[in-house]
């Protein structure tokens, strides 16, 4: 376990994180070397593979981080989605408290690093691919020495994922009619606010208690 998880906040339903996750990809991910964190963020692709998930993403060669990996090493990346402050206002009792709520994902496995350019071209696409379909055209025509040049200034990272958890702390642990005053709230609000509500009303949360 990687993460304080109340049961009521827990989501393990592997297609609702996968489209957390891709929703936001810019993930923090985490590794310890000699009893010190480190930390880089990164966009990362998630590969559905037969024998589990992958993500795939790359460093720039000069970030220090890589260095410390070694085959097999653990790390962990964290996708956080959206976020917001939920006020004690909004509930039936006035013995309440503020609390924030929010949606996290927490991808853990193996490290693997990679050098050779055709591995690097295979992340690079996929990363292309998801965001930005309409430049592909144009890097597979850049010359092969620009594109080399700018491979190897980078180092190819996979994860392959051991454990993956979710926590979508979104009032579960509140009372209906709370939870529908949360939604409601939430719908109401700034941008930020409103994909939670879009989260509670994708999750059943609020809209049908």
């Amino acid at each position: 376990m990687t993460i304080y998880q109340p049961p009521h906040f827990a989501v393990a339903e592997q297609a609702t994180l996968l489209a957390l996750m891709r929703a936001h990809p810019l993930a923090m991910l985490v590794s310890v070397a000699g009893g010190e964190p480190a930390f880089t963020h990164l966009p990362l692709e998630v590969e559905e593979r037969a024998d589990g998930l992958r993500l795939l993403g790359h460093v720039a060669r000069a970030n220090p981080h890589w260095s410390q990996w070694g085959d097999g090493t653990s790390a962990t990346a964290i996708f956080r989605g959206p976020d917001g402050y939920v006020s004690p206002r909004w509930y039936s009792t006035r013995e309440a408290v503020p609390t924030w709520n929010y949606i996290v994902v927490h991808a853990s496995g193996r490290i693997g690093i990679t050098h050779e350019s055709e591995a690097k071209e295979h992340i690079l696409k996929a990363l292309i691919d998801r965001h930005d379909a309409a430049y592909r055209a144009q890097w597979d025509e850049l010359g092969e020495e620009f594109r080399e040049k700018m491979k190897r200034g980078i180092v190819g990272v996979s994860i392959d994922v051991e454990l993956l958890e979710g926590k979508f702390k979104l009032s579960q642990n509140r009372p209906a009619q709370d939870r529908r005053r949360v939604l409601a709230e939430m719908d109401a609000a700034g941008a930020g606010a409103r994909l939670l509500a879009d989260w509670m009303q994708r999750l059943g949360i609020g809209t049908d208690d």
